[in-house]
């Protein structure tokens, strides 16, 4: 952990704290969680909750973060589009969390990026967490013991993070040349195309339409049509649909494919938490 340098004794003090998360399969869910319950006093805001709304966005806190997952190395389009709209001018202190299956320190310089152009200033801190990774296509994802291991790992460190930012300490993002470089080849072409991503996505005889994939898209992108769900070309690709079916029904069908690949997410993670973040709420 060399990018959380100690604290000063003293030097933390009470602020309120505004996150914005975004989640497909509850690991930035879980990590905004985290950090939220140290800090104290800290609302969890759902980024696809304001996927209606118009204008600029200024958070009424002193500290303001965004957690998020690792797509392609960057962050999410909805993320990407959401901290652009961010007025961070009222904020003393900014931070990002990104969670990760591999490498993917680049998407904080994306972000540093996004809020220097739009703000003249950057993140005060940036910090990455290994968490399971979950996109079948590209790998399995962990399960049992390793599983666990790789969740009380991530809590240790979300642990030493929220005493960084409790503390105020500049953590800026640490050098990450190979992440930068797949990012600068691969992500481009993944934001062009991320919405109609969905294409590629198909359901079996399997299916109960029970509605669960609708329910816990964050993009509201799928709506059930003869009791079968169909995809609405909004698809951030976060899996939630495939990793939620109870049946598992849902393939996505690129690389690997994920037939027989697994499922993953966050033990902690309800269908109810997913909807929340759709719909609007705070925990």
């Amino acid at each position: 952990m060399d990018d959380l340098p100690g604290c000063d004794a003293g030097s933390g003090c009470r602020m309120k704290t505004a996150i914005y998360y975004f989640t497909g399969t509850g690991n930035s869910l879980a990590a905004a969680q985290r950090i939220a319950a140290d800090l104290g006093d800290a609302v969890l805001i759902p980024i696809a909750s304001l996927q209606s709304t118009s204008g600029e966005i200024t958070p009424q806190a002193d500290r303001v973060g965004i957690v998020c997952p690792v797509y392609d190395c960057g962050v999410p389009v909805m993320v990407a589009e959401f901290a652009a709209r961010l007025d961070l001018s009222r904020a003393a202190y900014t931070f990002a969390i990104v969670t990760m299956g591999g490498m993917g320190v680049s998407a904080l310089h994306q972000l540093n990026g996004i809020f220097r152009e739009r703000q003249g200033r950057g993140l005060d801190a940036g910090f990455a967490v290994r968490m399971p990774g979950n996109f079948p296509p590209l790998y399995r994802p962990p399960a049992g013991k390793k599983c666990d291991r790789t969740l009380a790992a991530a809590d240790e460190r979300l642990g030493a993070i929220a005493e960084a930012i409790g503390c105020g300490r500049a953590v800026p993002p640490r050098f990450a040349p190979f992440s930068t470089l797949a990012k600068a080849i691969s992500y481009g072409s993944f934001a062009k195309s991320v919405h109609e991503a969905d294409k590629d996505f198909s359901v079996s005889d399997a299916c109960t339409g029970c509605g669960t994939c609708a329910r816990v898209c964050p993009a509201g992108n799928i709506t059930l049509e003869r009791g079968r769900p169909a995809w609405n070309h909004r698809c951030e690709l976060c899996c939630a649909c495939l990793h939620f079916c109870p049946v598992e029904a849902i393939q996505l069908h690129v690389m690997r494919g994920t037939e027989g690949r697994g499922r993953y997410r966050h033990p902690d993670l309800t269908v109810a938490d997913m909807r929340v973040q759709r719909e609007g709420g705070t925990f």
